[in-house]
Parts: structure tokens; sequence; C-alpha cells
């Protein structure tokens, strides 16, 4: 009977992020789920789905970069930035694409950058989410967020049709349409995101997904990943038994209660965006009473944030609790 874990979700078109959860409830018979990342409900791809005390970790993928492939209409306007929406300005039949200056406008969004989210998007402003402004007419000031584009590649450009396919490495909380809207709005043509597929979140990629065919007709069960699946960029130390029911219970762990074998990813480097001081310091913890044993047989436990001035782990998020049989 699952518990807790992951379930890399295929979303399809046509079906919004709650929309998977509510089907996984439906599947499992438990309430508690969340996904770790909207995706409008016209894109496709990966959604990742975290069952139990697997939500929990979702704060920790915030360090994840997302990849998207997206195709872009240029000479079109919409008030949702995207091609389902209201046309405000067609263009597309006297704009004559330039290849050379897409690309360049392209490529100049790359790196930190500040970007005004979508007016048709769940941002919350005093309260309440952008589209419920935008669906009742009313207005609202909204302010820039720091975004970071890692990578912008274009990977096809369609002088006859106007269309441009790229592919984009970047922060939480990018928009894409947004990007193709502020392209056409440098080149002065106006331009709206026509397709998007989520390829990657973190860990999770498009070819390991699951559908929700796939789901429904064969169970989660044999899909489920575990919990610290994605948490790739954290440290990895192992306790034994002894100290296991010390940490559980809630208590923190000295430097000699633990062995190390893994530094965090960012401890000395950075992610080329800001993150919580804490994650350079953060550990998974796994209980391993023989060293000489693989770490795929370690049990998780949870995770700690190194404090150097009281040398200690101090305890973040316990995920197996004491007296638990799994």
């Amino acid at each position: 009977m699952i518990k807790d874990g992951i379930i890399n979700l295929l979303k399809p078109a046509y079906m919004n992020s709650t929309d998977g959860v509510q089907l996984l409830r439906k599947l499992t018979g438990i309430k508690k789920i969340g996904h770790a990342g909207t995706l409008d409900p016209m894109a496709v791809g990966v959604l990742p789905l975290c069952i139990g005390s697997a939500t929990r970790i979702t704060e920790y993928l915030d360090l994840d970069y997302k990849k998207y492939r997206c195709e872009m209409q240029l000479g079109i306007e919409t008030d949702t930035q995207d091609i389902w929406g209201t046309v405000i300005s067609d263009n597309r039949d006297s704009y004559a694409a330039d290849e050379s200056k897409i690309r360049k406008v392209l490529n100049g969004f790359q790196g930190v950058i500040s970007q005004y989210p979508p007016l048709y998007s769940a941002v919350r402003v005093k309260g309440r989410r952008l589209y419920e402004y935008a669906r009742k007419g009313e207005s609202v000031e909204i302010e820039p967020r720091q975004v970071n584009i890692k990578k912008i590649t274009v990977i096809h450009v369609d002088i006859n049709k106007n269309k441009v396919v790229f592919d984009v490495e970047c922060s939480k909380g990018t928009y894409i349409r947004t990007i193709c809207h502020d392209t056409g709005q440098i080149l002065g043509c106006g331009a709206v995101m026509s397709c998007l597929i989520r390829t990657a979140s973190g860990v999770f990629t498009l070819d390991h997904t699951v559908t929700v065919e796939e789901l429904t007709e064969n169970g989660p069960e044999q899909y489920l990943m575990e919990t610290d699946f994605p948490l790739i960029h954290f440290g990895r130390v192992y306790i034994n038994e002894e100290r296991a029911g010390w940490f559980v219970n809630g208590r923190h762990l000295n430097m000699s209660d633990v062995t190390v074998v893994k530094e965090p990813e960012y401890l000395n480097n950075e992610n080329g965006f800001n993150i919580r001081q804490e994650y350079k310091t953060a550990y998974n913890v796994y209980l391993n009473n023989d060293l000489k044993t693989s770490q795929d047989t370690c049990r998780f436990l949870g995770v700690v944030f190194y404090n150097k001035k009281n040398n200690k782990f101090i305890a973040d998020k316990v995920f197996y609790q004491a007296g638990s049989k799994r």
C-alpha cells in the first residue's frame, strides 16, 4: 500500500496541474498529494506529483532548473501571451521574420533577468491570483520578479510561417510565454507561445514519465519513486541505528555521530541564482550500519542543515518516524 513517494506524470494538454493531483488522490485514496511546479493547461510534459510525506520536499525543489521546448508564433499578440487567448493584434500576413534578429533577441534573455508575470497567471498579488483580476477586468500593479535563464537554444526558425522553436533551461517561476511576448515586443511584431513541452524538472525527465492511461490501468505502485530521489543537490551522511533513534525523535547530530560521504553541491559554489543559505549546507541523512552496504539499501531518514557555529547537524525535516515499520 502506498504511503509516500513521487510519481513523474506526463501531463497531457487540457489538464491542469490540480487535475493531476485529483487523479492520483482518486487512484490512491490519499488526500495529501501536491505537485512540484505548475504547468499551464495547454502545456504538456513533466509534472512531479508528491504523495504523503514527500509533499514536504517541494520547497527543496526550488533549487532545480526546469527545461522546456517551446514553439513561438511571431506576428500575433493575445491577452494571455499564448495562442489560446483573445487576439489583440494579428500581423502574421504582413510580418517578415529575420532569423538573425530573432536569435539575437532570444539570446539576450540569458542570465538573471527581471520578468513581469502574465496577467493570466496564478501569481498572487494582495491575496488574489492575477487571473482573478484579469477575468474581472480589474487592474493591479505587478512587480517584476528575478528569474535565471540558464540557457536558450534556438532549434529552428520557419521563415515562411513565422514560427520559432527553441529550448530553455531556467529557474523556478520563469514564464516561457512571457519570453515569447517580450520577444515580440522587442521585434515590434508581437509574439505568442503556440506550444510548450516541459522536458525536465530537476532529475525528472520526459523519458521516465508515466501517462494518465498507464496510471489508471496499472495503478501507481510500480511507478513510484522514493522521496529522496530528487534531492541530488544536498550532501549525504550516514548514521548508525543508535543515532538514528536519536535523530528521528527530533534531536540534533554531532559531527562525531555521522559519516560524511558526499558534500552539498553548492557548499562552495553558486547555482547561478539566489538560494537559501541553509541549502548550501544541507545533507540527506541515511541509516547505514555497514558502510560497505550499497547506498541504494540505506534508509532515508531526513534532511539536516550543518551549523558551523555549534558544529552540529540541525534537523530540518524528519521523514522516518520512530516506530514506523517502513
